[in-house]
């Protein structure tokens, strides 16, 4: 009794317990094993598929295809038994016709077209789903809640809705969401805290490769990544993307070099192309697509100072292939060897690639993963690579020629034996 009056004393009623505690060896965890999705490279992202009662926010660019990768979702979850698509985006005609476009007309996948929460909770009653896929978080109300559709009070009511509901009824429920022009999602930050999973659904316009990334994941790694290629007929996974970043030629051009980068756990061959020009204009152009344009000016700053290609006065741009965006330091040394081919005009050898950080002192960093970067290398029939100094033995593959060098001015002279003249 003492007990109770001291707990209610502290300003917190006791009530009975819904559920009793039960020692954690009992617990029942079948229920809570992943369910494979049937989509390879997304359950590689998520970490074995979709989890009862687990909630995940797909974010992503309007257009990039995050409904086309849902409806695909869904077919093949329908299979294990109801999925719900709640579409608030568009009409049930309209989804119904890209379904039928994509191929995902199965007999268990429900269509319905809302915007209120408590109408998602009726079909939720009514079909009893395995899967619920809400289009978008920020298309649905709450009447009680103030605010309009898509401000931060509605989109937080919303989400506390969905997620108890998933919660309750151990529905696995994916929630889409906007992001805003700087690639944050859109709506209250407080969204991503409160699911379990947060996912990016990245890709240029103009290419049909997508990267699926997680940002966040309770349930397995947030250091994978997914390759699709969306297609008129759908989307499919790319378990061998390289191939997508590299222009096939029969001559090496000046100006281009293949590097190999490691998105997740996963390498991938990709080529950086750069362009030095004369220009008449009093400032020159610097123009970057799928580089960090910061980056790009330290490498030339570098490449100005520390081994004296004057490239200050010229038009510079530089860009990769396949829509694919590098941002790790290990892209450097590639960025560096491109601009430096392109400036005087000397191509690098056949199937040389090159991995490095370049500091500014004009040395060249040791990356991580580098064995792993070189068997991808060999795998697709390179035959030398450019490495930084210093790493261990077990860089060294067979049949691939490996070039070690300390400096910016070492690996210039490597790759293009005419500067030792």
């Amino acid at each position: 009794m003492e007990e109770a009056a001291g707990s209610a004393a502290s300003g917190v009623a006791p009530i009975r317990a819904g559920t009793p505690a039960r020692p954690i060896a009992e617990i029942d965890v079948e229920a809570a094993q992943a369910t494979p999705t049937g989509l390879a490279e997304l359950d590689r992202v998520l970490g074995g598929g979709m989890v009862p009662g687990g909630v995940l926010l797909l974010a992503g660019e309007p257009g990039v295809g995050k409904s086309t990768l849902l409806l695909e979702v869904a077919a093949r979850y329908a299979a294990l038994g109801p999925v719900l698509y709640v579409t608030g985006e568009e009409s049930a005609g309209q989804v119904r016709l890209r379904a039928e476009r994509v191929g995902a007309l199965a007999p268990k996948l429900y269509l319905a077209a809302e915007t209120e929460l408590p109408a998602v909770a009726g079909h939720v009653d009514e079909v009893m789903p395995r899967l619920l896929i809400v289009d978008s978080v920020q298309t649905m109300s709450v009447p009680e809640a103030p605010g309009t559709p898509g401000g931060v009070t509605q989109v937080r009511e919303v989400a506390a809705g969905l997620i108890r509901l998933a919660k309750e009824r151990d529905i696995a429920t994916v929630l889409v969401g906007h992001v805003t022009k700087d690639g944050s999602i859109a709506g209250p930050r407080v969204l991503e805290h409160l699911v379990d999973v947060v996912l990016q659904f990245e890709g240029d316009r103009h290419s049909q490769l997508r990267i699926l990334r997680a940002v966040k994941n309770r349930y397995g790694p947030t250091d994978e990544i997914g390759c699709f290629e969306l297609t008129d007929s759908g989307i499919v996974g790319l378990p061998d993307p390289s191939g997508l970043f590299l222009t096939r030629r029969t001559e090496p051009v000046p100006g281009t070099c293949v590097t190999v980068t490691v998105e997740g756990r996963r390498p991938l061959i990709a080529e950086v192309q750069a362009l030095v020009a004369p220009t008449a204009l009093p400032q020159p152009r610097r123009a970057t697509s799928g580089l960090d344009a910061a980056r790009v000016a330290m490498v030339l700053a570098v490449l100005e100072k520390r081994v004296n290609l004057r490239m200050g006065a010229a038009d510079v741009y530089t860009s990769t292939v396949g829509g694919v965006r590098l941002v790790e330091p290990s892209v450097d040394l590639a960025l560096a060897l491109a601009l430096a081919g392109s400036h005087t005009d000397m191509a690098l050898p056949p199937g040389m690639v090159a991995i490095g950080e370049v500091g500014l002192a004009g040395d060249v960093r040791v990356v991580s993963s580098l064995p792993r970067r070189l068997q991808e290398a060999r795998r697709l029939g390179f035959t030398t690579a450019i490495v930084p100094a210093g790493a261990d033995d077990a860089v060294h593959e067979e049949g691939l020629t490996v070039v070690e060098v300390t400096d910016l001015g070492q690996a210039l002279r490597t790759a293009f034996p005419e500067l030792r003249r």
